[in-house]
């Protein structure tokens, strides 16, 4: 069932403290999971829940996003008069790339004008979940809303950039607040928002006649006593995944299968690019535990709650423990991993080893040999 309903998939100024792992490319294109990236997820719930369009407004560094994306295919988005749209900034304007989320959007409003969908969910691509966008809508009309926000309740020191909110007793949105604010709350925005298309367009125009540029800080924060903003809770799985901790920390969660399940499965299935790999080789000598493994890998050595990506490669003597190895990843004979990351194509000289912490895991620059 098609929702009216179009997906937005907003990559304009997302925070990003990844480091070295988003130098070449755009936080939604960063390897996730052993065979998906972090766009996947915003992607695959949008597409699970009926929506048939879904525009992606690409900011920097967005090549590997365009080719990961390719024209949709993997999606079910490759249709004639729907599917998936990339609107990149102007490549003439420099000055482009420094305004904000919202001037992009009046620049591409044709995209929301030319359809006559509804309602318009915007997301952002660092948001590791599954979400039934049609429960969303269905509790947006219900309530009466203006704009409606997933939401969920966190465990307190949870790493990831987020914002707080405090609701009111009728589930209203009272205050919220950046991630370095003092807002006492457990409760954090998924940087989701549900709202009409003509009240897009709307917030559009006024707040760019107003010299301002951003949707959630100036056109939702500073209406948040004149519209009727309201939360919706998720219950599922959710990891906000924009600096190195909250990486390393919601990969390694992956490891526990209620986890895994949940997030991969509920209510639908994540997708991602297809690749034709065979699968992984264990020779004679190898020792896996704990570990999610790709397609593609050829392992010899020891593998312990680690994650590897397609076509790792783990020589003899080897040990990888609590550590993910990106993909084409080549680990020598006797070499050590321990807390490391490895983006990809990194190669580890036999003997060599590398530890890291579970606090500050050590990290291999993409296509290094060490």
């Amino acid at each position: 069932m098609k929702l009216p309903m179009m997906g937005v998939i907003n990559l304009i100024h997302e925070a990003d403290e990844m480091e070295s792992l988003t130098a070449n490319r755009c936080l939604a294109s960063v390897p996730f999971g052993g065979r998906y990236r972090l766009i996947d997820f915003a992607l695959s719930s949008m597409v699970n829940s009926g929506i048939p369009n879904v525009a992606v407004f690409a900011h920097r560094k967005f090549r590997p996003l365009m080719d990961h994306l390719g024209s949709g295919a993997n999606w079910d988005l490759h249709r004639k008069m729907s599917g998936l749209f990339v609107l990149p900034p102007s490549m003439e304007d420099q000055t482009d790339f420094g305004k904000g989320d919202l001037y992009h959007f009046y620049r591409h409003r044709d995209f929301f004008t030319r359809t006559p969908l509804e309602y318009v969910v915007i997301a952002r691509s660092h948001m590791v979940c599954n979400v039934d966008f049609a429960k969303v809508l269905d509790q947006h009309r219900e309530s009466g809303a203006d704009v409606t926000v997933v939401c969920k309740r966190t465990p307190e020191g949870t790493p990831g950039l987020a914002r707080k909110a405090k609701l009111d007793d009728t589930g209203r949105i009272a205050e919220m607040q950046d991630h370095f604010g003092r807002l006492d709350s457990d409760i954090v925005s998924m940087e989701m928002y549900v709202l009409s298309k003509e009240l897009l367009l709307d917030l559009v125009e006024t707040s760019l006649a107003q010299g301002r540029d951003h949707f959630v800080r100036h056109a939702i924060l500073t209406r948040l006593h004149q519209l009727n903003v309201r939360a919706y809770m998720h219950e599922g799985v959710l990891g906000v995944v924009n600096n190195i901790a909250a990486y390393y920390q919601h990969s390694m969660e992956l490891l526990r299968p209620e986890v895994w399940r949940e997030l991969f499965f509920k209510p639908g299935s994540i997708y991602t690019k297809v690749k034709d790999e065979p699968p992984t080789h264990y020779r004679s000598g190898a020792d896996v535990s704990n570990s999610l493994i790709a397609n593609g890998c050829d392992i010899e050595g020891a593998v312990t709650g680690s994650i590897l990506f397609r076509g790792v490669k783990v020589a003899k003597g080897a040990l990888v423990r609590n550590s993910i190895v990106m993909q084409n990843g080549i680990i020598g004979e006797n070499g050590v991993l321990d807390n490391c990351i490895l983006d990809k194509e990194v190669e580890i000289r036999p003997q060599v080893q590398l530890r890291g912490s579970s606090e500050v895991p050590f990290i291999a620059l993409k296509r290094k040999v060490i």
